[in-house]
């Protein structure tokens, strides 16, 4: 296993679609604070923290059968992506089971948004969200998508160190470029 630690994503993946059980469970290792940590974004009040945490590590699991160098993004990007969704479509259809089964809107969890938009305006906001994403994928490196994202997420540094597996100066500097390059982006976008 120690050998495996040092080997890139990339490399356990292609060892572990080919049946290495040990490059799995070091992936999943590698990634289990990620994966925490983006299943505390989701948690809502009535669910346990361990179904979400769980349907995260299915997914990442699933990402690593999946991944396909020929996609040319990272694993990380990959399973980031995969990871996200996963645990999005878990709280959408869980919410959706929940009414069907016709629990009270006055229990925990399903409170009134606060915000008071109406469902068009959830749906422009998060097709505006999926343009900005597009954007940036754009004009970010890899690392500096990763970084900000979990920034934008809410992570704290210790938690995106540990989920990159980067030092916090590495970290640090990576978002100081991206929010350059977004400060760009965004000035681009307004005199055009």
């Amino acid at each position: 296993m120690q050998d495996l630690e040092h080997k890139t994503d990339e490399a356990l993946v292609a060892l572990s679609q080919r049946g290495d059980v040990l490059a799995t469970e070091c992936l999943l290792k590698r990634y289990s604070a990620f994966v925490r940590a983006r299943a505390r974004r989701f948690f809502l009040l009535g669910w346990e923290m361990d179904d979400l945490v769980q349907e995260g590590m299915i997914a990442l699991n699933t990402a690593i059968g999946s991944y396909r160098a020929s996609y040319g993004k990272s694993f990380k990007n990959f399973a980031y992506v995969c990871v996200r969704r996963r645990i999005i479509s878990f709280v959408d259809a869980e919410s959706k089971r929940s009414l069907r089964a016709g629990v009270s809107i006055d229990e925990p969890g399903f409170a009134e948004p606060q915000d008071g938009q109406s469902p068009e305006s959830e749906l422009i906001d998060s097709e505006l969200r999926a343009e900005f994403w597009r954007k940036i994928g754009g004009v970010l490196s890899d690392f500096e998508f990763r970084v900000i994202a979990m920034y934008l997420d809410g992570m704290s540094y210790r938690e995106i160190c540990a989920a990159a597996g980067k030092d916090v100066k590495s970290v640090d500097n990576a978002l100081s470029r991206a929010k350059n390059k977004l400060r760009r982006l965004l000035s681009d976008g307004a005199r055009g």
